[in-house]
């Protein structure tokens, strides 16, 4: 059975740091984070291939940096200078390929809730 499970979320004040791991039971060619916001739609976070490669959302360029474990089967997400706006539960996603299709698998999700 495949699971992803994140670890590493919890309330912060504006501006502090916060890093979320994702626990993978397998290899996948992409790992990534996205986020959903009560009323909002999920938007990407940012993902990380197992060559290295990255992409971030726009809203959290230049604070969040995401990287991966291959060894481990674990993606992190260092998360700084964080805004009210981050508040969000963040949800992993590991992608597989398999006979040319994409698989799209999640974890549970873990909540980020940035408040004074």
């Amino acid at each position: 059975q495949v699971q992803l499970v994140e670890s590493g979320g919890g309330l912060v004040q504006p501006g502090g740091s916060l890093r979320l791991s994702c626990a993978a039971s397998g290899s996948f060619f992409m790992m990534g984070w996205y986020r959903q916001a009560p009323g909002k739609q999920r938007e990407l976070v940012a993902t990380i291939t197992s060559g290295g490669s990255t992409n971030y959302g726009d809203s959290v360029k230049g604070r969040f940096t995401i990287s991966r474990d291959n060894a481990k089967n674990t993606a992190y997400l260092q998360m700084n200078n964080l805004k009210p706006e981050d508040t969000a539960v963040y949800k992993c996603n590991g992608k597989r390929s398999w006979l040319g299709n994409i698989y799209d698998f999640w974890g549970q999700g873990t909540q980020v809730t940035v408040s004074s």
